[in-house]
């Protein structure tokens, strides 16, 4: 009773078994975050945090607070704290009389609370009182990057709306909204993910939106968050592939497909990198307890680009899954292996080197 199959392509219905019940959708969950902020920002869409002064900069030294205003990146890390902190610094500010104000929902290293944001805020500026996570990413960015230096007087703050008269210094952008969705489908990122299904309404808000797009019965798909922890988040088989498929339909506008916001076996690393899945297929996975799904884009020679969903639950779910790999590699077997990826399912070269970055605005 806990297993579901929906395969199709085209117009062709290839496998159904108990594919219009809701079943455990662990991360697939994810699909339909996609889909609900996509269809609710558009795939170019930055997260902007803006950096001002309560104060003038005299001498390498701002006279008042350091304000950061949030508008809840997923995805502002250590890099991105670099990033402003040598903004700053170009800016000639080396220290900070007042206090790190922080204003409306800012996040950092998949952090949320303000307090706590604001603290590894404070640190990430400062090259001098990195922890360790900071100095093993400084590693990975390009040689001669400069350490930033904006030692911060004061404490943490959090007040509920930007202070008057504040001085534009900093803007920072996020990476456009499908380089994020691809960073949380690849490493099925549980933070990022509720944090843009929080951005995109919610939980019932996402259920709904991905349904709408996805042309499926609302009570095929019943989420509680956005993220797929928890065995209540539920979706059928046959509402999976519609919101892959949605998906799709969506991004055809912008010369883009599936493959920018989740990994191609083979090609991109995450998660998938240690399952044994047909080379080029288009997938994201899902694993629970006692939950294993697994759905996408499957390229063939017989049938084009075949759209799945395999759901099971209620059993070991390192069984389920050598199960699934058996099963897709029995498909592309029958139906033909293909030896380049298909149009329908190719990444857009013009998503290439697409990222965040910050620019002074003062």
């Amino acid at each position: 009773t806990n297993q579901g199959i929906w395969i199709e392509s085209g117009d062709t219905l290839l496998a159904n078994h108990q594919g219009t019940i809701p079943l455990p959708a662990a991360s697939l969950t994810k699909a339909a975050t996609t889909l609900a902020a996509l269809s609710t920002f558009g795939p170019d869409h930055q997260f902007i945090t803006k950096f001002s002064a309560t104060g003038p900069i005299e001498n390498g030294v701002l006279q008042g607070d350091l304000v950061v205003e949030g508008s809840e990146d997923p995805f502002f890390v250590w890099e991105e704290a670099i990033a402003v902190g040598n903004q700053l610094n170009q800016l000639g500010i080396k220290q900070v009389t007042g206090n790190l104000v922080v204003v409306g929902k800012f996040y950092m290293n998949f952090e949320t609370l303000p307090l706590k944001t604001g603290t590894l805020l404070k640190q990430g500026l400062n090259g001098k009182s990195w922890p360790p996570a900071a100095e093993t990413q400084y590693q990975t960015l390009p040689p001669g990057t400069p350490r930033p230096e904006i030692a911060i007087a004061g404490s943490v703050q959090v007040v509920a709306s930007p202070p008057d008269n504040v001085q534009p210094l900093v803007r920072q952008y996020s990476f456009p909204l499908a380089e994020l969705l691809k960073k949380m489908n690849r490493y099925s990122n549980n933070k990022m993910a509720e944090m843009l299904a929080n951005t995109a309404g919610g939980a019932k808000v996402v259920a709904r939106k991905a349904a709408e797009a996805a042309g499926v019965p609302p009570s095929e798909i019943s989420l509680i968050n956005g993220s797929g922890l928890g065995e209540e988040n539920r979706m059928s088989p046959r509402a999976v592939t519609a919101v892959f498929l949605a998906i799709e339909r969506y991004l055809q506008q912008y010369n883009m497909t599936v493959a920018d916001v989740f990994a191609i076996v083979g090609q991109d690393k995450g998660i998938l990198n240690e399952r044994p899945l047909p080379n080029l297929a288009v997938v994201k996975s899902g694993s629970l307890n006692y939950v294993s799904t697994l759905a996408g884009a499957l390229p063939t020679q017989t049938y084009g680009t075949v759209w799945f969903a395999v759901m099971n639950s209620g059993g070991d779910f390192t069984k389920f899954r050598t199960q699934q790999e058996m099963l897709l590699k029995e498909l592309v077997t029958k139906w033909g292996v293909v030896q380049s990826v298909p149009s329908d399912i190719k990444p857009s070269p013009q998503r290439i080197g697409k990222r965040s970055f910050s620019e002074i605005v003062r």
